[in-house]
């Protein structure tokens, strides 16, 4: 971009809307379930599926920040711009908005505890601060090798298993089992970030588990992910927890194989492709299994 974009341009591109179809997919996955165990609710399903994009887009802005102030951004950066670094907004216009962003998720949050109680608050507490302290606070959890873990407890298990919660009143292990493989697939998501990330994350003393682990380790993680997210499936189905029309999920895997041929074959700047095929991967896997529960 060679001229500053306008303050409502600057804020799109701090809320990076690719990210947002993955934070969905967990949703789709929990609403789907409920659905099928005929107890959907539609307003407490929108509630979760707003709250979802607000926790992602504030976890994006309070990463553009805080990265920034550590100086774990810089011009060298390979991934899309971050507008702290590139000037486009002040880190204090960053920190209001994302006070904003968590506030409106905060409300909602009440909306939903108000139908199914404390349990919901402390659920949306725990989100909230994981969500800040990933990049930010004094032990930031993306710099100590712990963001793989906290991607997949809250974009998997409280994504799936909350949003079934708030609308049935209980978890089935259905809702349980499927949390695992979304989840394991939208950690692959932050594994590719990390490993296009590598060789700046490294310098800026980031420590991601992909720093630690190097590129190859890396690389087999992914695979790990992907593998047992889709091997998981036909397991679920021959034990009866999850409905045979749920193998629909497979519709994805085309696209999964070519993503991962560019893991392992690119580095750099074209991992950028295998970012957004993952997060495409993440939300074809949770509407073709909703496709699978309704036919």
């Amino acid at each position: 971009m060679n001229d500053k974009p306008t303050f409502l341009q600057a804020w799109w591109l701090a809320i990076r809307p690719r990210t947002l179809p993955a934070a969905a997919s967990g949703v789709a996955i929990g609403s789907a379930l409920a659905w099928h165990d005929g107890s959907f609710q539609l307003l407490p399903a929108l509630a979760c599926l707003l709250i979802a994009l607000l926790l992602q887009i504030g976890s994006n802005v309070a990463n553009d920040v805080f990265d920034f102030e550590r100086g774990a951004d810089t011009a060298e950066r390979l991934g899309p711009v971050r507008v702290t670094q590139a000037g486009y907004l002040t880190p204090t216009q960053v920190k209001r908005g994302m006070v904003v962003i968590f506030g409106l998720a905060a409300l909602l949050g009440l909306y939903l505890a108000s139908l199914r109680g404390w349990t919901v608050i402390l659920l949306g507490v725990a989100a909230i601060l994981s969500a800040v302290a990933y990049t930010g606070g004094p032990y930031p959890l993306g710099y100590h090798g712990l963001g793989d873990v906290f991607v997949f407890l809250f974009f998997g298990l409280a994504a799936v298993a909350g949003t079934y919660f708030v609308q049935v009143g209980w978890v089935s292990a259905a809702a349980w089992w499927m949390a695992v493989p979304i989840g394991l697939i939208v950690t692959a998501i932050l594994v590719v970030n990390n490993l296009r990330d590598i060789e700046s994350d490294r310098k800026a003393g980031k420590h991601t588990l992909v720093v630690l682990m190097d590129e190859r380790g890396a690389k087999i993680e992914y695979i790990l992910l992907m593998v047992v997210a889709y091997l998981l499936l036909p397991a679920l189905v021959l034990l009866k927890i999850i409905p045979v029309g749920a193998m629909l999920t497979w519709l994805s895997m085309p696209l999964a194989l070519r993503t991962l041929k560019v893991v392992l074959t690119q580095k750099g700047r074209p991992l950028n492709a295998a970012l957004a095929g993952t997060g495409q991967t993440a939300l074809l896997f949770s509407l073709f299994f909703w496709l699978g529960l309704l036919f």
